[in-house]
């Protein structure tokens, strides 16, 4: 066995171990008993999704996912803040 084709093997162990994390996540996001647990649910689910879009690059050796994984990313963290602000305060723009 090449140390490529172990790299590769590894690759895809773990954009399997991601895909489990990911559903996990979103059982945790349908299922959550209250808004905090859904909102980590889904940050939890944007950095699931940016690694396997990492690992998905890795994979093809292409880095347009590390640019689509830059801008989950920067949607993700917007998402959370945006709706954090709306649980503590109720509004979003001061």
């Amino acid at each position: 066995m090449t140390p490529q084709a172990l790299v590769m093997y590894a690759i895809v162990g773990a954009m399997h171990v991601v895909g489990v994390a990911m559903l996990l996540a979103l059982f945790r996001l349908v299922r959550g008993p209250s808004v905090p647990d859904r909102i980590l649910a889904l940050d939890t689910l944007f950095v699931a999704t940016i690694a396997e879009l990492m690992l998905f690059g890795m994979y093809l050796g292409t880095a347009v996912y590390f640019e689509a994984a830059l801008i989950i990313a920067m949607l993700g963290f917007v998402g959370t803040v945006v709706l954090s602000k709306y649980v503590l305060r109720r509004d979003i723009v001061e």
